[in-house]
């Protein structure tokens, strides 16, 4: 397994790679997203151009197996940078975790906290943020299409010193496998305070 850390246009070349993996990883629960290609490219792009950021490939024989991607908040859709304003937080104080995507095989390696240490290593390197913060999709728990097995993330996030702001909330909308038309989700913030 290679681990290869990726800076603003540096991420480019990796889009299409990046875009499968979600779209893979994101239909399942509790997403269900159903995207396209050409959203994903559009969103991605979002980190080739911001100078701040970072994604963390996990390749395996050249594949892209999983990644997690950051940048700071304020270069965000500003969906994501509204609850920090309605609460008279400074988004430019936050830096930003996007997403943590690894395809089932690889899971129960290490690469969710892998993820975690590298992406708040380079936030704390940059000597600009207070905080890390991301958000998650809140689904209810008798959702019809949650698997038996679903083991939700919530404890390996609290393991990772990120506490859950259910004041810090947006909406963001996307079609789901068992929709006709987008909808609004509920998101919510989990934060974590760098150290000094």
């Amino acid at each position: 397994m290679e681990i290869r850390l990726l800076h603003g246009a540096a991420i480019a070349p990796y889009i299409d790679d990046l875009a499968r993996l979600r779209l893979t990883v994101f239909r399942e629960f509790p997403y269900l997203y159903d995207g396209t290609p050409e959203y994903e490219a559009d969103y991605l792009s979002t980190y080739a151009r911001s100078g701040r950021s970072l994604v963390v490939l996990a390749l395996d024989a050249g594949r892209v197996v999983g990644a997690a991607t950051s940048l700071p908040l304020v270069d965000v859709a500003a969906e994501f940078q509204q609850p920090f304003l309605a609460q008279g937080r400074d988004p430019a104080s936050v830096y930003y975790f996007g997403e943590s995507v690894v395809l089932p095989e690889y899971r129960g390696q290490g690469l969710g906290v892998r993820f975690f240490i590298e992406r708040e290593s380079y936030a704390h390197k940059l000597a600009e943020f207070d905080y890390c913060a991301f958000c998650a999709v809140e689904r209810p728990g008798v959702h019809p299409l949650r698997p038996a097995h679903y083991k939700p993330l919530q404890g390996f996030w609290r393991n990772r010193g990120f506490l859950h702001d259910p004041s810090l909330r947006t909406h963001y909308a996307w079609r789901d496998l068992d929709e006709q038309e987008s909808s609004e989700k509920i998101m919510s913030f989990w934060l974590k305070e760098l150290p000094i």
